[in-house]
């Protein structure tokens, strides 16, 4: 019976993980604007090239938080099992994972955003906040 409720403890803090898993970004969440004069092919070309820029430099972090949640999670289910509080620990111990998960989810975005716009205003493109530069050589 005890084997049988840990099975059940283990499956219920991965799922409660994995529901609340970190993604990668699917795109900025930042408002670029094309430089003045700019055609509208070349300012997608720069979109293209700097959203590639901006996912090579969070790559493997929303994994990351994952696999910490996740190791976690069997931790404290584990941990809660073995005290005899298997029902109550695991479930806490899961639903800790995966708020700790989503918790990265933010800062992953920031990075994203970050470098994104790093590299549309190295392009010369528009940014909020920044004053507009001369276009760089292609």
């Amino acid at each position: 019976m005890k084997q049988t409720k840990m099975t059940l403890v283990v499956m219920v803090a991965t799922l409660v993980a994995v529901a609340g898993c970190a993604v990668r970004p699917m795109g900025p969440s930042v408002a670029v604007m094309p430089a003045a004069n700019k055609p509208f092919e070349a300012f997608q070309h720069d979109q293209t090239i700097c959203k590639q820029f901006a996912e090579q430099e969070v790559s493997g972090q929303a994994e990351a938080a994952n696999r910490q949640a996740v190791g976690a999670a069997f931790l404290g289910t584990g941990l809660g099992a073995a005290l005899g509080g298997a029902l109550g620990g695991g479930g806490a111990a899961g639903a800790g994972a995966a708020e700790s998960s989503q918790a990265a989810q933010p800062a992953i975005q920031q990075r994203y955003d970050t470098a994104f716009e790093q590299c549309m205003y190295a392009k010369g493109n528009q940014v909020p906040g920044f004053e507009p530069t001369a276009a760089s050589p292609q």
